[in-house]
């Protein structure tokens, strides 16, 4: 989009630099209208109806048809005026049209891209996991770990608890099943992994560097 945006922004200027005078008769002036107007109004119910689902889906369509009713409504309004007024409205209404386009998408592509680099998840995120942990069992000691990064637009969440040394295997099994249910059924949780130990003051589990 950003590419078909500037294509539009080099022809607008071009068409700016020969003065390029609009050529329409009054018939096609009115199909062009009505034919506009129906695809805005259709493009806003539908932007109106997707915007009441919460889908990720579903919402990329509902700021799809924003941008078209945006864009059609000033490509609609500077064609008009540049008939009946000035030419050059047309070509400075495209120009709008191209740097709204570019500024759009590229905006888009930036917040996609941030979501897919695994950034973590806002402090008070965070302290709505680690209060839903430490509330979850009356036997978790501790809280060794509570991390959430981005995947796409939820997040992955992981979580370290304590829980007493001489417990059952099947009870600690049960209490840290029953947190990753729970933590999983969070709208913005993808996938929740919840690690079990008996202490917390342990040497590092993983490979370190020498």
């Amino acid at each position: 989009m950003a590419t078909l945006g500037l294509q539009i922004l080099l022809e607008s200027v071009r068409e700016l630099i020969a003065k390029s005078h609009p050529e329409i008769n009054h018939m096609q002036e009115k199909w062009m209208i009505g034919i506009m107007v129906f695809v805005t109004v259709v493009k806003f119910v539908l932007m109106v109806y997707c915007r009441q689902f919460k889908n990720e889906i579903v919402r990329a369509y509902a700021q799809d048809h924003f941008f078209d009713v945006v864009t059609n409504s000033v490509g609609l309004a500077t064609a008009v005026l540049a008939i009946h007024f000035r030419w050059w409205i047309d070509p400075t209404g495209a120009i709008i049209i191209a740097l709204y386009t570019m500024s759009t998408w590229a905006r888009t592509v930036i917040e996609n891209v941030w979501s897919l680099i695994g950034r973590s998840a806002p402090p008070d995120f965070l302290a709505k996991l680690t209060y839903l942990i430490w509330n979850h069992h009356e036997e978790i000691q501790h809280i060794d770990t509570v991390r959430a990064y981005t995947f796409g637009s939820h997040y992955f969440v992981e979580v370290d608890i304590v829980l007493p040394e001489d417990m059952l295997l099947n009870k600690a099994h049960n209490i840290g099943e029953k947190l990753q249910e729970k933590l999983e059924q969070l709208p913005e949780v993808e996938r929740a992994f919840v690690h079990i130990d008996f202490e917390f003051t342990h040497r590092p589990e993983h490979k370190t560097m020498v």
